[in-house]
């Protein structure tokens, strides 16, 4: 089989490495998916004439698979064009000092609860600041461009908001009291799992507290930046999600046991290249892999789940739109 796929042939040329016991089941499960896409191990659909017959082989709609990541990050944009309205929105990204990275990827599961915080902070915003309720998208991300555990999270928040039965137009958020407010928020879980004693740590509790009371006194990175329009806002948010966390055009070079990536060094405003061995490439991916029945994105406010059938329809009608095709 001629794997073009750089992705696949890193795995291919590695298999006895991550495919074994030691190996997070999760993650060696969605190699093997990735291996098996679009392949006789994955069945298919066979369509056929009197005169002619073909087969269509099963994606295997991995996590670690770019093309399906590809193809499952397009139906959402096309999804969430039909089901937002072409407004104006705000794209926020709520990072954290790089000192915090280590004990967020020993902890899984309170990395998972970031994009409730950026979103519980985003809407207590909203209200205080206009008495509206705001839709929220927060979007969990845990990498940089050299593959390194990075936790942070992007939010796509609508300008305006539902106040009773009318639309405000536009709602201030303070890069400062966002800041303070996410800040706050997050040292609080890290308290809390420490005094609860499930915080998973190399640090003693001393150490961790010390730790925490210097963060809780810096400043910590709020970005926001407006997006003028439905588009733009898809343009923004699907850069975070369904695809593997590097895409296969920035693998420059793989030889033996050696793969060369390059990533934009946004500090220096230049591009830059990292040289690991294949082994520590497998390693820095497979970090980035969400657990079965874990979402990357979560919707909040306006768009929350159980929210959006009753909310969507007067949305519209306020704003004087009509609901768009998928």
């Amino acid at each position: 089989m001629n794997y073009k796929d750089p992705h696949k042939q890193i795995l291919v040329q590695n298999r006895s490495y991550w495919d074994r016991d030691e190996t997070n089941p999760w993650v060696r499960a969605s190699f093997l998916n990735t291996l098996q896409c679009r392949t006789a191990a994955k069945g298919g659909r066979v369509f056929a004439s009197a005169t002619e017959q073909k087969i269509f082989f099963n994606p295997c709609k991995s996590a670690a698979c770019s093309s399906c990541g590809y193809r499952a990050g397009e139906k959402w944009r096309a999804e969430r064009h039909a089901a937002l309205p072409n407004i104006v929105y705000h794209g926020m990204t709520f990072s954290m000092p790089d000192v915090l990275w280590g004990i967020f990827h020993d902890n899984p599961r309170l990395a998972k609860a970031l994009p409730t915080l950026a979103a519980t902070v985003i809407q207590t915003r909203a209200f205080l600041s206009s008495g509206a309720q705001a839709g929220v998208v927060a979007i969990l991300h845990t990498f940089n461009g050299k593959l390194e555990f990075n936790s942070h999270v992007h939010a796509v928040v609508t300008a305006g908001g539902l106040r009773g039965d009318s639309w405000v137009s536009s709602i201030y958020y303070g890069r400062d009291s966002l800041m303070k407010g996410w800040r706050k928020a997050v040292i609080r879980i890290l308290r809390a799992a420490l005094e609860g004693g499930t915080l998973q740590t190399r640090l003693t509790s001393e150490q961790v507290q010390i730790l925490l009371g210097e963060q809780e006194s810096r400043w910590w990175s709020i970005r926001i930046q407006t997006l003028n329009s439905i588009g733009q806002f898809l343009q923004y948010a699907g850069r975070y999600i369904r695809r593997p966390p590097i895409a296969g055009y920035r693998i420059t070079s793989i030889g033996e046991g050696i793969v060369t990536f390059w990533y934009n060094d946004k500090r220096e405003h230049q591009r830059k290249y990292v040289t690991c061995s294949q082994e520590e490439f497998i390693d820095r991916w497979s970090q980035h892999i969400l657990q079965r029945y874990q979402h990357s994105v979560r919707n909040f406010g306006l768009f929350a789940p159980r929210a959006v059938g009753q909310t969507s329809r007067a949305i519209f009608t306020l704003l004087r739109q009509k609901k768009r095709r998928p």
